[in-house]
């Protein structure tokens, strides 16, 4: 099923959050190409000194990447933010998105991100200068934020109204405080109340790790969107199983080992190309070391990669792990039964 924000349809309602050092153009497009119908980019400071930095302009990084592009930009200034709206729409933004969820110490320290919820008039400003720099574009405003700052402060319904009323057009909830940072369990009864008392289109964010939780956090919240962190790390193709368990009501297969070498080696190589040899070869290695922990021998491979300081002799050994795997299965194990391997292999170790 689509999904509009404005006048942008989307092509499904399996989203991909932005994560910083995470979501770059290489993760977004990879993901978009294994079912997700929408992804944002990491978080864009609208710092105007550091738009020329490297981070910023890698992360700013549209070239080839399919519609619709979103930027997601953060701070605490409205003149600000309606400045760094206007300058990523000249360089392409197709949606503006505001962060007010980001827990980070380094954002809330600053009062942005979802330390930004604590100020509610200051939040409304900023909201209704980006949302007037937008709208001569005909560039739809988005906004992602928590349930609250802490368990007695959550005012997600109230900053909800207002942001529908300031002409934010679609809201992403993450169903934890800003206090909880990413511990404990999300909770999804606050998001099914934004869901009651807004009209735009609301997105459930937090802890869907698999089909099942997809369909229960939609079954739970009402919501139009389930958006996938941390669980499509590593594990891209979780937007294809979520489609098709939705779809059918049954798993999909798990993917051929031989697709995800595949899949992995595109990614490394696009990966190198945006950060360059001496950048790419240790920022990938986190993204390797997501696809390989729960797989047998993922961990020995994981020390082992970290050593390697060469784009090329990366690229050879994750190759040579995966025929290795390879020899051995078919197809990618699941969760429960990579554990299960890893466990009887730490069993088999003497203390």
């Amino acid at each position: 099923m689509t999904l509009q924000i404005g006048n942008i349809v989307l092509e499904n309602r399996l989203f991909v959050a932005p994560m910083a050092g995470v979501t770059d153009r290489p993760f977004r497009m990879l993901c978009r190409e294994l079912g997700a119908g929408y992804a944002v980019s990491e978080m864009v400071t609208s710092r105007k000194e550091l738009w020329g930095s490297l981070k910023t302009s890698r992360r700013a990084n549209h070239d080839g990447e399919p519609g619709p592009i979103a930027v997601q930009i953060a701070g605490t200034d409205a003149a600000m933010m309606a400045e760094a709206a206007q300058y990523n729409i000249e360089r392409g933004a197709q949606i503006i998105d505001i962060n007010m969820g980001c827990p980070a110490k380094k954002v809330c320290n600053k009062w942005a991100g979802s330390a930004l919820m604590r100020d509610e008039p200051l939040a409304l400003e900023i909201v209704e200068a980006v949302v007037r720099a937008a709208m001569p574009h005909c560039v739809p405003v988005t906004l992602k934020m928590r349930t609250g700052w802490s368990e007695d402060q959550r005012n997600a319904v109230t900053l909800a109204r207002r942001f529908e009323a300031a002409g934010v057009q679609m809201l992403t909830v993450h169903g934890r405080t800003r206090e909880q940072g990413y511990k404990g369990l999300a909770e999804y009864d606050t998001i099914a109340a934004v869901k009651a008392a807004v009209r735009v289109p609301v997105v459930a964010n937090g802890d869907i790790d698999s089909p099942e939780k997809a369909r229960e956090v939609f079954a739970l919240t009402g919501a139009d969107a389930v958006m996938v962190g941390r669980a499509a790390q590593g594990r891209p193709w979780i937007f294809r199983e979520i489609a098709h368990f939705l779809a059918t009501g049954a798993q999909l297969a798990p993917p051929l080992v031989a697709e995800v070498r595949r899949l992995l080696l595109d990614h490394l190589q696009e990966h190198y190309a945006l950060y360059g040899d001496y950048s790419g070869v240790r920022t990938a290695r986190k993204h390797i070391g997501w696809y390989v922990r729960p797989l047998p021998g993922g961990e020995e491979f994981r020390g082992r990669m970290n050593t390697i300081e060469d784009c090329d002799a990366q690229l050879a050994a994750v190759a040579d792990f995966f025929d290795t795997l390879a020899a051995r299965m078919d197809r990618i194990p699941v969760a429960d039964d990579a554990q299960a391997q890893r466990d009887e292999q730490a069993a088999e170790v003497p203390a």
